[in-house]
């Protein structure tokens, strides 16, 4: 194992990207040899905590190693720390032993990431060469409990939707509505008539609308919006509730 490292506590960290179609995630591929076998499987990003960073330091670090990204929006949602939770596949822990990483009780805290991946922003996001985005409702076989890990996330991340106005880090700086309304359905597995949703978001004071349209579209271009956070800041106390 590499010094400098604490050996008994990790960060991972689910990196979710919206595309306008999907909600994905973040996953790094997982290559290994272990008797004339090849194996390839995929993991959340994620790495032991060094001696000299707090928490916060360490998933930022990991975001910005697997991203290129920093000053994102960044949450910490749970811990895991179940003590067979390494040990769940044998081939993980014929992986850990290949890379000396402890096989005994390791504590993940885990955190979650939002990042629009639409095409204006893809060119700002440097991947890491064994990194890719999979659509979080169609994962394969993960890792050790990286699978339980999003689950939570992804529980986490539509409570926090419903009460905050979060989905804009998942959003470019202009929008549409219905980009807006996508966003929502695709992220609490809903679907809402345009109507209502819109009434829902009327009396969001920081949704501000611009004297500008989509252009490039083969449809009727629609207006664009911002999202302001000097408004909500001044708002801040107003409860939208999301739910259906």
């Amino acid at each position: 194992m590499q010094e400098g490292l604490i050996p008994n506590v990790s960060v991972d960290c689910v990196v979710f990207g919206f595309d306008f179609t999907n909600l994905n995630v973040l996953l790094i591929e997982r290559n290994f040899t272990d008797e004339g076998i090849d194996y390839a499987d995929l993991k959340l990003p994620g790495d032991l905590m060094m001696l000299d960073e707090d928490l916060d330091d360490a998933a930022a670090r990991v975001l910005k190693e697997n991203t290129g990204l920093s000053n994102i929006y960044l949450k910490q949602f749970k811990s895991f720390g179940s003590p067979d939770r390494l040990k769940k596949k044998p081939r993980d822990l014929v992986w850990l032993r290949q890379i000396d990483h402890p096989e005994e009780h390791v504590i993940t805290v885990a955190y979650y990431s939002l990042i629009d991946i639409s095409e204006k922003r893809n060119d700002e996001i440097i991947l890491s060469d064994n990194a890719s985005w999979y659509p979080v409702h169609e994962l394969p076989d993960l890792v050790m409990d990286h699978a339980e890990i999003i689950k939570s996330a992804l529980e986490h991340l539509r409570i926090e939707l419903l009460n905050k106005p979060i989905g804009f880090e998942l959003l470019p700086d202009k929008f549409t509505l219905s980009q807006m309304q996508k966003l929502y359905e695709v992220i609490l597995g809903t679907t809402f008539d345009k109507r209502n949703f819109r009434k829902k978001i009327s009396s969001m004071k920081y949704l501000i609308p611009l004297d500008e349209k989509q252009v490039g579209v083969a449809h009727k271009p629609a207006r664009l919006y911002i999202f302001s956070r000097e408004v909500y800041s001044k708002t801040r106390k107003d409860n939208f509730d999301f739910s259906v």
